[in-house]
């Protein structure tokens, strides 16, 4: 039998207190969402000042992340290298940078995504929330 590593609650406290952290430091009104490897929902953050499209914005980042074991930028670097018909892959529609997979021994435990700000901050918040864990690289 295979096992695997998994985000605890207190995990997924971590992450979001750190990238929220990270968000108020830069004065920066986001969303922020931590799934599993599978993509589902643990928890999100709205921070004040938010736009409410962010929260549905950042759990799909997360969910793509999970789901593709990959941070969710090679998504829309592909598409904007010319791979439209990426755009009809199932169970993804957060093809956006901000979405981060949680690895673990090298294996991915779970997503950060963040909604927000410029894509490049919204993953400079993901990976922010991902340090606290002290995993190193």
């Amino acid at each position: 039998m295979y096992t695997k590593p998994c985000l605890s609650h207190a995990d997924v406290a971590t992450i979001l207190s750190a990238a929220r952290a990270e968000a108020e430091r830069n004065q920066w009104a986001v969303s922020i969402a931590v799934a599993d490897d599978g993509g589902h929902l643990l928890g999100l953050y709205r921070l004040d000042g938010a736009a409410p499209l962010s929260a549905h914005i950042a759990p799909a980042k997360a969910r793509t992340a999970a789901l593709g074991r990959r941070e969710s930028i090679v998504y829309e670097e592909m598409i904007n290298k010319g791979r439209v018909s990426f755009l009809s892959a199932p169970e993804i529609e957060g093809m956006l940078e901000g979405g981060v997979p949680v690895l673990i021994d090298g294996q991915v435990a779970g997503a950060v995504g963040v909604s927000g700000v410029k894509s490049s901050e919204d993953a400079q918040i993901a990976k922010a929330g991902i340090a606290a864990l002290g995993l190193g690289t």
